[in-house]
């Protein structure tokens, strides 16, 4: 294994050529199935007795244990079901919110029956049912599945294996959803006559998220150097299989700008615009945002192999960070898309590591990687074989 290893290194650092093969077919034996998916790193932990949220024009209201409950349903059939990860998650629960404030919502005016079954109330949108007001005329289910909180969450998130597949679809059958606007996904969802709603949710959706997961409700857990940041359950390459070409290396080189001879922090991969950008291991993000204004970049604290490492992402534009300071990310997590902001010459990924943490001096991440195995997934889709989470 180590011999294959170092070939590979070579044929990345001396043969560009062949760099679309590149570092990111490394497999980390220790890595188990789940890897293969695109993991959502989301673990339950209590649900609260109550949370005050607020939405994205200033709106503050109070959720109760009940609906916070049906959001704990949402976000753990998010995190079984492959390919989902924590954005997706966000998109069901910002719909849920928008939909029925997340209240399983009976409707006796076009189905009587439907009071039989557990509910938070009785809604009156058409022949809608539900926290996602689905609609049996529509194929969605039938009224006593429509009436099952999980059922509806599945039918929601969607896929191959999801119980409306193909049709009508889910979030997983939309194409691209990873590069849309979170509430542009909810609403090629839900299909609603006011498609402008579901972004006012987007805060509270995230709120809720922290709430429900280990140490995401206390405001400042998961700041930089906290020693709660757990051991990676895996390491995946940043940049999905066959989207890439390396660029540029680690060290000593003439500067594309000044042409003078200057130190490269990073190792550059060159990808098209808008190409997703995967967390290298499970972590907390220390900073996600535009430095100096212009120039996108992503930082994650992690624990790998009992060390504190952090990764750097650099050249994002501001709409292609999808994360933010203080978010539990999981290895292989999309977390930001490729641009080319900042002192760039074109779309790539400027990817740096840091063993010891930020504020430690970055080492050659090609190197770094091959010692450690990596894993190389594909872009985000419905999840691979052998997923458990």
């Amino acid at each position: 294994m180590k011999k294959a290893l170092l070939l590979l290194l070579v044929g990345v650092l001396f043969a560009p050529m062949l760099s679309l093969i590149g570092v990111g077919v490394l497999v980390n034996p220790a890595v188990t199935n789940q890897a293969m998916c695109i993991a959502s790193g989301v673990v339950l932990g209590p649900v609260p007795d109550s949370l005050e949220v607020t939405t994205r024009d200033g709106t503050t209201f109070t959720l109760n244990r009940q609906q916070l409950t049906h959001a704990a349903t949402i976000t753990e059939t998010g995190a079984r079901t492959p390919g989902v990860g924590r954005d997706g998650i966000i998109i069901a629960l910002m719909a849920a919110l928008t939909e029925s404030t997340l209240r399983q919502l009976a409707n006796t005016g076009a189905y009587p029956e439907s009071a039989e079954y557990p509910n938070d109330g009785n809604g009156s949108d058409h022949d809608s049912l539900g926290l996602f007001q689905m609609r049996p005329a529509a194929g969605w289910g039938t009224v006593a599945e429509l009436m099952d909180t999980d059922y509806q969450a599945r039918a929601f998130y969607g896929g191959s294996d999801g119980p409306n597949y193909p049709s009508p679809r889910g979030l997983l059958d939309i194409p691209g959803w990873q590069q849309m606007d979170k509430g542009e996904t909810a609403q090629a969802v839900e299909v609603s006559a006011y498609p402008d709603r579901y972004q006012n949710y987007e805060p509270v959706a995230r709120a809720i998220l922290q709430a429900l997961t280990p140490g995401g409700g206390s405001g400042g857990s998961g700041a930089p150097g906290d020693a709660s940041i757990p051991e990676t359950t895996g390491l995946v390459f940043p940049l999905p299989n066959g989207t890439y070409t390396h660029t540029s290396d680690f060290g000593w080189r003439t500067d594309p700008f000044t042409g003078e001879t200057s130190f490269h922090s990073g190792t550059d991969w060159a990808a098209a615009d808008g190409t997703p950008i995967f967390a290298l291991a499970d972590g907390v993000v220390s900073y996600a945002g535009m430095v100096g204004g212009t120039s996108g970049q992503i930082t994650i604290e992690h624990t790998i192999d009992g060390e504190r490492i952090a990764s750097v992402y650099i050249h994002m534009w501001a709409h292609g960070i999808h994360v933010q300071a203080g978010d539990r990310v999981a290895a292989g997590q999309h977390i930001g898309d490729v641009g080319s902001s900042g002192r760039s010459t074109g779309p790539h990924l400027h990817f740096q590591v840091h063993p010891g943490g930020a504020g430690a001096s970055p080492v050659d991440a090609i190197p770094w990687l091959a010692d450690h195995g990596v894993e190389g997934l594909d872009a985000p889709t419905s999840g691979g074989p052998g997923c458990a989470f």
